[in-house]
């Protein structure tokens, strides 16, 4: 029995009080930066997928901190190499964003078989730095207009 992934997924914009946002370099494709993303799974809540995602990916527990559902959704086609992980005919994923407040710069626990490796950087150069559309537009809209709910301490 094949298990397909749902086109339901989440996108963590990992960032401090001054802007600096985590990226990570998919394993299987060097040069490809990102947010923290993934699909939900079963019937977890979308901020479930929030939480595990974030752990599995970089060892970081959202419980200590600011995790903040943007109540923001996208509509993108999946890339053709990515396909062969959802159901035959699904060629559409929804993206829910989501963002983590650190109170700094936090070591990360990478999944090795996700990623090869992590950096910090200010979000003008991760927003230019990242593969996909929706995660720089998720950078830049945190930076711009920063929601009244992230600005908490």
């Amino acid at each position: 029995m094949n298990t397909y992934k749902q086109p339901v997924s989440v996108l963590v914009v990992i960032h401090t009080a001054d802007l600096d946002i985590l990226l990570l370099e998919r394993q299987a494709h060097p040069g490809y930066w990102q947010s923290v993303t993934g699909s939900q799974e079963g019937e977890e809540s979308l901020i479930e997928t929030a939480r595990r995602e974030v752990l599995e990916e970089t060892g970081i527990d959202t419980i200590k901190y600011a995790l903040t559902d943007w109540k923001t959704t996208v509509r993108y086609e999946i890339y053709p190499e990515w396909r062969h992980r959802y159901a035959p005919g699904v060629s559409v994923n929804t993206e829910h964003w989501f963002s983590l407040k650190l109170p700094e710069r936090l070591p990360v626990l990478l999944a090795p078989q996700e990623h090869r490796d992590f950096l910090w950087l200010p979000w003008p150069e991760a927003a230019a730095k990242v593969f996909s559309w929706s995660n720089r537009d998720a950078i830049r809209a945190l930076a711009v207009s920063l929601p009244p709910q992230l600005t908490r301490t």
